[in-house]
């Protein structure tokens, strides 16, 4: 059985950075392969970014997040970091780590994910 915790929200400006981390523990985290969802309030659940098992070499971005968020991961620490920059009030939501156990180089954009974390707030002020 594996966890996550989630680190890293905060209350920003709009134009601001933050970073997101996800620490997994648990067993085999090079075999998962990860990713950001994020909920605002009064909407559904939605995937923001993912990257494939073991060396990340494929990633996935929603689209209004392309050129301003990056995924990653660090196999050696069982972390996967969401660096958000140029931040808009948009992007205002609880924000979820996931992981799935996959068997592909694949990234999924749905919730069809294994594990989850309890999510951390991140507020952007105008």
């Amino acid at each position: 059985q594996g966890q996550l915790v989630e680190s890293g929200g905060g209350l920003v400006q709009g134009g601001d950075s933050l970073r997101l981390s996800c620490a997994y523990s648990g067993r085999v985290f090079s075999s998962l392969s990860m990713a950001w969802f994020r909920q605002a309030p009064g909407k559904e659940r939605e995937f923001v970014a993912g990257i494939s098992r073991n060396s990340g070499v494929n990633t996935l971005y929603k689209d209004s997040v392309k050129g301003r968020f990056t995924i990653s991961r660090d196999n050696a620490k069982n972390t996967v970091g969401l660096q958000m920059n140029s931040l808009e009030p948009e992007d205002t939501a609880v924000y979820y780590c996931a992981a799935r156990y996959s068997s592909t180089w694949g990234v999924s954009p749905h919730d069809n994910y294994d594990y989850w974390g309890q999510g951390t707030q991140v507020t952007v002020s105008s």
